[in-house]
Parts: structure tokens; sequence; C-alpha cells
């Protein structure tokens, strides 16, 4: 939403100051923040003619623009003020009360002053052609108006009155020509003419002192006049140039300063010229605002580094359409699209730039990340735990598992695998390293583990050999044992013999010693 316009009084625009026009800074400041459509009025005419009271009250102001009670010329150069329009939302109203002329016929020398084109046309029609496209439209105003709206006896409106005061005359003489210039003029390059006429406001010296009167003591009639005629003029349409285009704030002060300096410099103020100049400055305007749009749009919308280059190219086709459009809503006459594609050159260098931009992001987001992630495996190659045997194996799978969760770990951007290739590039030395230790390492204990096995087996043989000697002892042994055994029986089984063999002994010797008794016992 435009910023709403808060002049309290008027202010000078455009000076003439020792015969040269110049274009006051606070003035072109105001046009430059208004960015609303303009319904540009302006006014024109013999000095203390009531002009600035006019204006005053198309301001709905009593106060305003200076009006005099003096015959001395009040408005000096162009005065300019902006206000809220009344009656249309979202305008501009633009009033330019002007310095008073002391010659009408002034109006006569409009196509000495002035150019529609940069190569005068041969063909009047054609130019007042071009005149009429560059034109506003014309509103006459009569004041203190007493005459009667008749016409050879017929009533007729003030509009026919200004057309019958515009007829031209019949005659080729110099009196005639001279009379006929300035309707001739305005004819050609007003095609819309509208003409509202004043009563005599108030009677006598009250007039001294118009702007203070309450209403109340104003003529009636002239107050009426007047509301009709604000009406009119606050219907009058947004002020445009050749193709439609639409007048605001900086286009006017474009338009103002281009006129000013070709004035000054002694140029004719070409229309056409006037145009281009400030369609220029309009559209390279246009083409910062539409690039401070998207940069705007894409700071906001685009958080570096995004997931996917897709991402990013669709957050620059969405600013970039919207960079287009407000291009193509505040530039006008760029016939051969140049502004265009200048703009389409700049968002295209915006485009390589961001993305270049975001591979950087990416990749130093992604060093950060792997650096964070990684430093536990770095610190532990640093404390040696790797450096032995199998240790490499060890450092591959702890690599994976880091790697995985890097993987596992989002918005990392574009360069998130290049950045990991280059990490563990980096890292190849260490990896490396690692290995020729690890097989270093292994190698000699693979030498101990041989020279242990070795010694372990010639235990295992003493071992063996002792068991066998120790078995065989105590077979010995118990083969000796058996055959002490043997002997104990040996000598025992003797003696029970022995012991038996007497026994017998006895009982044959008491067998026989009874048998001895018996015999004898006989005998």
């Amino acid at each position: 939403m435009a910023a709403e316009i808060h002049m309290p009084d008027p202010v000078c625009l455009i000076e003439n100051l020792d015969e040269e026009l110049q274009v006051n800074p606070e003035a072109v400041k105001i046009l430059s923040t208004i960015t609303q459509p303009l319904v540009v009025v302006a006014i024109v005419g013999l000095y203390r003619t009531g002009k600035s009271y006019l204006m005053n009250r198309l301001a709905g102001r009593t106060k305003g623009f200076s009006v005099g009670g003096t015959v001395q010329s009040h408005t000096k150069g162009i005065w300019m003020w902006c206000m809220p329009h009344p009656e249309n939302p979202n305008h501009t109203l633009v009033l330019l009360d002007t310095e008073g002329l002391g010659d009408v016929e002034k109006v006569t020398e409009l196509t000495d002053l002035l150019q529609t084109r940069t190569s005068p046309s041969l063909d009047k029609a054609e130019g007042a052609a071009d005149f009429v496209s560059f034109f506003p439209d014309l509103v006459w105003t009569l004041r203190d108006f007493y005459l009667d709206l008749e016409v050879d006896g017929r009533l007729i409106t003030v509009d026919e009155y200004l057309e019958n005061s515009l007829k031209i005359k019949e005659g080729c003489d110099e009196r005639i020509q001279k009379f006929n210039l300035p309707r001739q003029c305005i004819q050609r390059f007003f095609p819309v003419r509208k003409c509202f006429i004043f009563d005599l406001p108030a009677p006598g010296k009250k007039l001294t002192r118009l702007e203070t009167l309450p209403e109340n003591e104003l003529n009636p009639e002239f107050v009426q006049q007047v509301e009709k005629f604000c009406s009119y003029v606050w219907s009058s349409a947004v002020k445009t140039l050749p193709g439609g285009i639409k007048v605001d704030g900086p286009c006017l002060e474009n338009l103002v300063l281009t006129y000013v300096n070709a004035i000054n410099s002694g140029d004719l103020p070409c229309m056409e010229n006037a145009v281009l100049v400030m369609a220029e400055k309009q559209n390279s305007a246009a083409v910062q605002k539409a690039i401070a749009h998207y940069d705007q749009q894409m700071g906001q919308r685009v958080q570096l580094p995004t997931e996917t280059l897709q991402e990013l190219l669709d957050l620059h086709r969405a600013s970039e359409k919207e960079a287009t459009e407000i291009f193509m809503k505040n530039a006008f006459k760029d016939v051969d699209q140049s502004f265009q594609k200048e703009l389409e050159t700049l968002l295209d260098a915006r485009r390589i730039d961001i993305c270049n931009r975001n591979l950087e992001a990416s990749l130093d987001h992604c060093s950060a990340l792997l650096q964070d992630i990684f430093r536990p495996l770095e610190e532990a190659v640093k404390q040696g735990i790797y450096s032995k045997p199998g240790g490499h194996n060890l450092f591959i799978q702890k690599t994976e598992e880091l790697k995985a969760m890097y993987y596992q770990t989002p918005k990392k951007g574009v360069q998130a695998e290049e950045a990991l290739q280059k990490y563990l590039n980096s890292k190849e030395s260490i990896s490396d390293a690692i290995l020729q230790t690890d097989q270093a390492l292994t190698a000699k204990e693979k030498e101990m583990e041989e020279a242990r096995v070795k010694a372990e087996a010639a235990k295992a043989e003493a071992r063996r050999l002792e068991e066998i000697q120790r078995r065989n002892q105590q077979m010995m042994e118990e083969k000796e044992r058996l055959h002490q055994e043997q002997l104990r029986q040996i000598e025992i089984n003797e003696a029970n013999r022995r012991a038996a063999q007497a026994e017998r002994l006895r009982a044959l010797e008491r067998e026989h010693q009874v048998l001895i008794n018996v015999f004898i016992s006989r005998f």
C-alpha cells in the first residue's frame, strides 16, 4: 500500500531565477515518493485572475496557494500541491499553480517552444495529432461573467459559448491571422474542451479578502459554479503518456527535470525525446525495483544451502516471475525490450551467483559437519588406538559408521557427496599409514605367533615325552611291584608248601605212630 502524501502547504516546483529555471529539490523528492497514479491539474492564465483561489478550492482548502489582493502577481514560477485524491482512492491529486501571464498571446508561442518529435513533421495535421497525444484536456474558466448565453437569439451552453469563441474568421490579412492563430492552436492541441463561467464572487471590497470570506458571504451562484467546476476536475482521468502509460510521481519528476534541462540548455523541449528520456529513467528505475524485489524475496525465501538444486531453482523462478511482473507494471515504451533484456541478464547473473553461493554454503556446511562427526575418529587416531594389528579393519569399520551418520544428517545441500569425498581423500594418507602400521605389526605378530606355536609345540612334545617316560616308569615300577609280589607269593606259596609238606610229614608221622602204637598194642 502506497504511503499517503502529507503536504500541509504547496511548495515551489520550478523557480525562474536569473533567467534560468531551477527545480526545487524538495519538490522532486516529494514526487519521487508517490507511487500512485497521478491526476495532474495545472492552471494557466493572466495574473490576478483568481487562478490560485480556484486551485485552493480544488484542494478543499480556503488557503494554500497565495491569493493576493493587489495587482501584483503573487505566484512566481510553478507551485505544486500533492494530496490524496478526494474522490478516487489510491490516486494522488497534483495541483500546479503557475505564474500569471501578462500576455494572453503567449499561448500562440507553443509551437515555437515545443516539438513533439526530433524531426519536425512537414504535415501540420500530423504535427497536431502528435501534440494531441501529449496534451491534456482543456478546461476554460471565465470569471465575473455577466453576458447572456445567447447567440442569434438562441440559448446556448457554456461549452457552445467556448466553441463559438474559437471559431475561425474568414480572411488572410495580418489582423485576421493574429485573431485566428490562438484559436487554431487551441482547436488543434486540445480536442477535449470544457468551459465554466463564474459570477462575481462577492461585492466590492470583499473581493480583496476572498480567501477569508465565509461561504455564506459569497454569491450563492458563484459557490454552486465552483462546486460544479471542482466536481468536473476531480473526475479527470489519470495523466497518461502515449501508449496509455499512467504517470506516477517518479515519472512526473523525470518529465519535469527533462523539460527544465532542455530549456536551460537552449534546446527546444521535444516531447518525444522527453518521454524517451523519462522512459529510460523510468525503465532503469523499474529494473532496479524489480531487482530489489527479487533480492528481497530470495533473501526471505532462501536459506542456503538448499537440499537440492531444483529447490533453489524453483525459488529463483518464483522470485524471477514476480520481479518481471513488477518491471512490466512499472516500465513503459521499452520498444526494443532492451531494459527487459537487461533485467533478464541481471536475473540470470543473480541465478548463477546464488547457485555458486549455494555450492559454497553447502560445501562449508558439510565440511564443518564432517569435522564434527569425524572428530572422535581423528582423536582416536592421534591416541594410537588403531596402531595395532587389525587396526585398519577397525578404522574402516568406524569410518563406515560415521559415514552412515553423515548421510542421515539432513540439510547438507548439493555438495554433500563431493564434500564427503573431499574429506575422505584428505584423510587417505592417514588410512594408508594405519594400514601400513597394521601390516607391519601383523607380520611381526605372525612371526611371534609362529615362534610361540613352535615353543608351545616343543613344550608339548617335552610334556608328551615326559609323560611317556613317566608312564614307562610307572609301568616298570608296577612290573617290579608285580614281580616282587610274585616273588613274595612264590615265597609264601613255598612256605605254605613246606608248611603243608611238614604238616603232611607230621601227619604221616602221627599216622605212622598210631599204626605203630596199634601194632604194638596188638602185639
